[in-house]
Parts: structure tokens; C-alpha cells; sequence
């Protein structure tokens, strides 16, 4: 008896949140449909350590299928190291921001990217699509995807390597990423000469049509919404009708997630995410981005200039958030509960933060890590930035609205549609590091 009005319960929480705002359910046309010919190739680029400047890191070294299309530590020690997860050593810089995931980035609604929002659909941008500043696309391109894709490529820290190491990284030093011998066209020319790549590459774009940069990122874009699309997970099978597909803690976690909590308000939509930016107050580790004294990272504002979008990052899918933690832009929590329980108090959580979560592999200078935090007024400019709080929740509705985050999870992902190829046409090595620890 009890089990059954257990049932019952859960089942009128269900309805309760289904009549407070459930999404639709995801549909065939919220993605594109790429060609298998291009699927295939930018699957092979994107394990390729071709597109870096010293030829030794590749997309899937940081965006790591393994590890949920990310790289499962709070902020990774970028080109020149080498390694996974945890146990990734070397001379790499630690990087600022922590990588996020790749999943269902491929989706139209899509428009946004980066933890800042620096790639973004704009009419009235070069080919309708700006870049950061300094960049500009020479070719148009089907989606800020496909544009976000060029980024890393020229990117000391991330796959161009340092200048005097290679050409590509000297032509981002000067400054020269577009045109005639830019790094861009340096990256093409390279994948040209591969003849292979030529090859295929001639089967989509015609016999007399040099290779382009952004030929090269329309096919990264087309491999990543095909692998990476994650929208078979318990969650979808219950909007498409299936009453039984989620738990009963999953949908009491559902009710809360869309009534009490306040989850829906920020994470809406079919992939939970409102694509817009917000100040949670969320610790800053690392060596920040720069933005005024010490180890800052202005987020948005730093991008807009204006002091109310300072400490403001982008809404994060939560599709398939089970599988890529640590969270927040600096991956400064390492589950979901920590991260829900930040949401609830984040001027303590703030206050409290000691560091000792953090993911990092090869323990840098403290001053390196927690410089931003060992700054009293760096943190308070964190705080009086931050828009509020959700409201209390007992342990055991944290573990009802964690039950629900689970049933975002798609099975396939963790494995993949394709996987990573046999070879790679430049006859460089896949990533042979150890498993990550």
C-alpha cells in the first residue's frame, strides 16, 4: 500500500510540473541533417593532432569523448602537456576557463557560444556571425558551431602552441589569422597536403576548390552534431508519452525541478538551458582572464563593458550533466550536489570555499590557483554581482532533483555513436595517453 501511494504521489508531482511549463519534447527538425561524407571526415579531424601547431594535441585531447566531451577536471593544463584528466602533465598553461561540453551543441537553437558568449549569431556581424574581436570569418558558415570550431585552432594555449615553435603559432603571435599565410590558411594548406584528406575533401567541395579554414571547421561542426547529439534519455522518452520511463524520485526531482526549486527559470527549454547569462556568485579559481587586478574573469561584461553583465556566464545545457562534471566555469565543484547546494546559499558557499574540491591536475603555485579567492575584494565584487538565490531544499530533495538530472543522461552517449577512428589520414598517432585517474 504505501508503494503504491508512493506511485500515486510522484505521479501527481509529475502533473504538477507538467502543468507549471514541462518543455516539448525535442524533434527531428531542431537538428540538422549532415552528410555522412562529412560526418566521417571531420570525425577524422577532430582526432587529429593535424589542426595544432606542433602537431601533438587534437579537439578530442580536451573535448574527450571518454569523459563527457570534456576533459572531467576543473581547468586542464592546455598545449605542451600531455595526459588525461587527472593524471594530463607537462608544460601546458592552465587554462582559464574549464572546457565544456560538446553535447547537442549541433541543435539550431544554438546560437550562442562559449562561457562568455563570444561566438554568436548577429545580422548584422560579417556573414551574419560574430567572432572575437580581432577575427572575422572570410567564407560564411552554417552555424556559430562551425564558427566556434576555428577558435582553439588559434589559440596559444589551447592548439597553436608558442611563437618560435612553429609557423602557425608565429602567424597568431603577429597577429595574422586571416588571409594569405595566416594561421588559418597555414592549418589548410597543411591539411591539404595530406593526400587523403585532399581527397575527400575534393568529394565535397569540387576539383578546383582550394581547401579553406572553414571548410575545415564545417565538417568539425558536422562530426560534432551528429556524435554529440544526446536527446534519447529517459526525460525525452516521458515528454514523448512513455508515463513509465522515470522513477519515482525522478519525478518528484522533475516537480521541483519545474516548480519549488526554480531550476526551469534559467534552464528552460528542451535542452534546460535559457542561452542567456547570469551571476551565481560561483567561486573563481585559476588564473582568470585578466579582467582588472589580479586573477579576474569578468565574464559577459568583459565582452559587452557593461558593469552589470560583469560575473555573468552562459547558461549550460544539462543534457547529459551526469556525465561532465566538475561544474561551473571554472569546474569549481566536482558534483551535483555541491553545485545544487551553491545554488541555494551562494554568498556562503562563496565565502567558504577553500579550494580543496578543485579538479587540477599537476598542482600549480597557490597563487596561481586560488588567487581570485585569497582576494577579499575580488570576492566581494563576486558576490555583490550575484542575482539571488534558489530557495532551501532538504537533503532529500537534492537527491530527488539529482534523480531527475540522471534521467537527462542519453545511454549512447557515454559510448558514442561512431567512436573515434582506426587511423587518422596524417598518420599521426590518436591519443595514446594513460587512462584518466
Amino acid at each position: 500500500m504505501r508503494g503504491w501511494l508512493l506511485t500515486c504521489l510522484a505521479w501527481l508531482l509529475a502533473k504538477a510540473a507538467m502543468a507549471a511549463d514541462l518543455p516539448r519534447a525535442v524533434a527531428p527538425g531542431d537538428f540538422p541533417l549532415p552528410g555522412a561524407t562529412s560526418v566521417l571526415l571531420g570525425r577524422d579531424l577532430f582526432f587529429d593532432p593535424i589542426l595544432s601547431g606542433n602537431r601533438n594535441i587534437a579537439c578530442a585531447s580536451c573535448h574527450d569523448p571518454d569523459l563527457g566531451t570534456s576533459d572531467a577536471v576543473s581547468l586542464s593544463l592546455g598545449e605542451g602537456a600531455t595526459g588525461r584528466g587527472m593524471a594530463r602533465r607537462g608544460d601546458g598553461a592552465r587554462l582559464a576557463r574549464h572546457t565544456p561540453a560538446l553535447f547537442n551543441l549541433g541543435a539550431r537553437e544554438f546560437t550562442t557560444l562559449g562561457h562568455d558568449g563570444r561566438v554568436f549569431a548577429d545580422p548584422e556581424a560579417r556573414f551574419g556571425i560574430t567572432l572575437p574581436d580581432g577575427m572575422f570569418l572570410e567564407r560564411p558558415l552554417p552555424s556559430t558551431l562551425a564558427a566556434q570550431a576555428l577558435l582553439p585552432l588559434v589559440s596559444a594555449e589551447q592548439m597553436a602552441g608558442q611563437p618560435g615553435e612553429n609557423p602557425i603559432a608565429d602567424a597568431v603571435a603577429q597577429g595574422r589569422i586571416t588571409g594569405l599565410s595566416g594561421a588559418w590558411d597555414l592549418i589548410a594548406r597543411r591539411v591539404e597536403d595530406v593526400p587523403e584528406y585532399r581527397q575527400r575533401f575534393t568529394w565535397l567541395l569540387g576539383h578546383d576548390e582550394p581547401l579553406h579554414a572553414t571548410d575545415i571547421a564545417r565538417v568539425l561542426a558536422d562530426f560534432i552534431a551528429f556524435e554529440f547529439r544526446a536527446t534519447d534519455s529517459p526525460f525525452d522518452a516521458f515528454l514523448r508519452g512513455n508515463d513509465q520511463a522515470l522513477s519515482n524520485d525522478a519525478l518528484r526531482g522533475m516537480a521541483l525541478f519545474h516548480g519549488k526549486a526554480g531550476c526551469a527559470e534559467c534552464h528552460s527549454g528542451p535542452f534546460q538551458t535559457d542561452h542567456g547569462f547570469h551571476a551565481l556568485g560561483l567561486p573563481q579559481i585559476g588564473p582568470g582572464k585578466g579582467h582588472g587586478p589580479g586573477f579576474a574573469d569578468h565574464g559577459r561584461g568583459a565582452l559587452t563593458g557593461l558593469d552589470g553583465d560583469r560575473y555573468r556566464f552562459r547558461t549550460p545545457s544539462l543534457r547529459n550533466v551526469s556525465l561532465t562534471s566538475p561544474y561551473g566555469h571554472t569546474g569549481a565543484y566536482p558534483t551535483l550536489d555541491a553545485m545544487i547546494r551553491h545554488h541555494t546559499d551562494p554568498m556562503t558557499f562563496l565565502a567558504e570555499y577553500t579550494g580543496e574540491a578543485a579538479l587540477l591536475p599537476q598542482t600549480g603555485p597557490p597563487e596561481a590557483e586560488l588567487g581570485a579567492m585569497n582576494d577579499f575584494d575580488e570576492v566581494l565584487n563576486i558576490a555583490a554581482a550575484t542575482g539571488g538565490s534558489s530557495p532551501p531544499l532538504s537533503d532529500s530533495e537534492i537527491a530527488s532533483l539529482i534523480s531527475f538530472l540522471n534521467a537527462l543522461t542519453d545511454p549512447h552517449s557515454p559510448s558514442g555513436r561512431l567512436g573515434p577512428p582506426d587511423r587518422l589520414p596524417s598518420g599521426l598517432p590518436l591519443d595514446s595517453a594513460a587512462p584518466p585517474s
